[in-house]
């Protein structure tokens, strides 16, 4: 905690660089950013500490704003990395949550499409619509909506800004409340047609454009197999789009329960293309002992995979020297299962980074990636807009049914224990769909609820 909201306040020292419409650090809606009125959220109080609190409702403070009532949110694998303090940048008292849809409470007297009463998800990364990088709808890298001083000394650059997701990315609070305001509604709203429930469409706001961008950025081709390390939802998802690509073979590398949730799940028409790796029953490092990258081999006629797609991320060490030198200070990242990606490949394959990674690592294997060929593809944040009405258009057509990923339906009073059970993998909680007053009945096929 000390660390994070240590980086905060140099940010706030230095001050912000000035690149941004819209207003930074509401990251809660105290004082003026506020009604008197209040809600249910999900704050950030500290390292491993969340709690749902009675807060301020959000109020209009910048013309092109609109307020969502929340139907809909949920829990991602990225917002457990601010749950454990390893994004920089948190303040106690931040709102958490990037993935929500609502109805239309408000508008701001500048917004034209987005209509007072009607539905719509809202996407993770904040987007202005008119610089460079939004004309090509890679919505994810507008220049104009964070202007965080440390991001650009780091990345060299930043991203867009992003809801509920600490100050380093702009300071906004999220929707893991009963209330949020969303800047620039305008081009951050996706209207839900009729005929498609919240439980459905609340996933384009971030899961369903990660794991589509992942397998079209890294290139998946026609009878390519496909080593997806990860099996959450980002990794499940990622696998199903895979095979929807033409992939003959996809190898999740994971643990209990998930292997076993995916194996449960996965479409029966392509059982035969599935084959799962659990990486705890095999060694790791220098050894000559079966390891990831050997069954890797294994099950590719020696070579490897054409393919490999990282859903996890760069703060999970498996050996105890990353351990140390993440504890120190001296990386913030571990590479271990990017060089398990870079060394299980094909000569010439392919190696896509869509689980989180901060800042630096150490140990790299640059040697096999040059020797080899290798081709190491960061996919980003995944650029919503660019996706998000071509996979509505899937689940309008029953092609694709996010409902495959989610194991539970919980109410938003209840968030704090559901971030410490999915922290710990309880309950085979996989993806959840996080109800508030203002939701509908649960739709056909949704889990029962379930009260923690």
């Amino acid at each position: 905690m000390a660390t994070s909201q240590a980086a905060y306040k140099l940010e706030k020292a230095i001050g912000h660089d000035g690149s941004s419409i819209t207003k930074q650090d509401v990251s809660n809606y105290s004082g003026d950013a506020g009604k008197e009125e209040t809600m249910k959220a999900l704050c950030w109080m500290g390292k491993n500490n969340v709690q749902v609190r009675d807060v301020q409702r959000p109020k209009i403070i910048e013309p092109n704003d609109v307020i969502l009532k929340v139907t809909g949110s949920t829990v991602c694998g990225s917002d457990l990395h601010l749950y454990h303090g390893s994004i920089i940048e948190l303040n106690k008292g931040d709102i958490l949550g990037h993935e929500f849809c609502g109805i239309v409470d408000e508008v701001g007297p500048a917004v034209k499409k987005v209509k007072k009463g009607k539905r719509y998800v809202a996407s993770f990364q904040i987007a202005c619509g008119e610089c460079f990088y939004c004309k090509q709808k890679l919505s994810s890298q507008c220049e104009r909506t964070s202007s965080n001083t440390i991001a650009r000394a780091m990345y060299g650059g930043q991203t867009a800004g992003l809801f509920g997701f600490s100050h380093f990315t702009g300071g906004f609070a999220g929707g893991q409340a009963e209330y949020v305001r969303v800047p620039l509604g305008d081009v951050n709203l996706l209207e839900i047609p009729d005929d498609v429930p919240d439980e459905k469409a609340l996933y384009l706001s971030d899961v369903l454009a990660t794991s589509y961008n992942a397998v079209h950025d890294t290139a998946v081709y026609q009878g390519d197999r496909v080593a997806i390390f990860g099996a959450g939802p980002i990794g499940q998802m990622a696998g199903v789009f895979a095979v929807k690509a033409g992939a003959k073979k996809i190898i999740f590398i994971d643990t209990e329960p998930r292997l076993t949730f995916i194996k449960e799940r996965w479409p029966v028409d392509h059982a035969d293309k599935m084959e799962l790796v659990d990486y705890k029953k095999l060694s790791f490092g220098f050894t000559t002992k079966p390891t990831v990258v050997s069954k890797l081999k294994e099950l590719c006629h020696g070579r490897g995979p054409d393919a490999a797609i990282e859903c996890a991320a760069g703060e999970y060490a498996k050996g105890w020297m990353h351990w140390l030198e993440m504890t120190l200070g001296a990386e913030t990242d571990t590479s271990e299962i990017v060089n398990e990606m870079i060394e299980g490949v094909r000569s010439y394959g392919r190696c896509g980074i869509t689980g989180v990674y901060v800042g630096y690592t150490n140990h790299f294997n640059i040697g096999s990636l040059m020797e080899r060929g290798i081709r190491l593809i960061g996919n980003g944040q995944a650029p919503v807009h660019k996706y998000w009405k071509e996979l509505l258009k899937m689940i309008q057509s029953g092609e694709l049914d996010p409902l495959q990923m989610v194991s539970h339906r919980v109410r938003v009073e209840d968030l704090d224990k559901v971030y410490a059970k999915f922290d710990k993998r309880e309950d085979r909680m996989q993806k959840v769909f996080v109800e508030t007053k203002f939701s509908s009945p649960a739709c056909e096929g949704s889990p029962k609820l379930t009260r923690y």
